[in-house]
């Protein structure tokens, strides 16, 4: 597995690995609004998002080039360039509980320090999602906070998880 730059094909490929509409909350909280999602939404949030130049949508593939991954980094602080939130993470459905998310996260995490100069990164996960909480703790991240955020399926709770990356 390798991480690439996200491309503009990539979004149909992730778009079609969220299947339900809970899948879709899971995978993005609040910020689509609408299933089913298509390439076209995500490349539009993406292209509107890498113009402010602190987003990193970034895309795993295999051995064949094959589209298996994909998470965005980003600096949420405009006046922090030490900590960044990884996001949008997902794994193709054939892959999940394979090992790839922690593997495509490790290589994450190594980006985000050596092209970003990352020290700290976090991310929130959905307590109804304790396999990629799993995922996360396995990486190294540990939990720091929580918040609520609606959803069409009611209130839903949201950990916050953070790990140091060593310099």
């Amino acid at each position: 597995m390798r991480l690439r730059d996200y491309k503009r094909e990539d979004a149909q490929i992730i778009a079609g690995w969220i299947k339900t509409e809970e899948e879709l909350y899971r995978w993005s909280a609040d910020i689509y609004g609408k299933f089913p999602l298509t390439g076209e939404d995500i490349d539009g949030n993406y292209c509107r998002a890498m113009e402010s130049g602190r987003f990193f949508p970034l895309t795993a593939v295999d051995e064949e080039d094959n589209v298996i991954g994909h998470f965005i980094i980003r600096y949420p602080d405009p006046d922090n360039d030490t900590s960044v939130r990884f996001g949008f993470v997902i794994v193709a459905t054939d892959l999940r509980g394979k090992g790839c998310g922690k593997q495509m996260l490790l290589l994450g995490i190594e980006y985000a320090k050596d092209k970003l100069g990352a020290t700290r990164a976090d991310l929130g996960v959905f307590d109804n999602n304790p396999k990629a909480r799993s995922c996360y703790e396995a990486v190294g991240f540990t939990e720091y906070g929580s918040h609520m955020i609606d959803t069409p399926y009611g209130p839903w709770h949201c950990t916050d998880m953070e790990m140091y990356i060593d310099a």
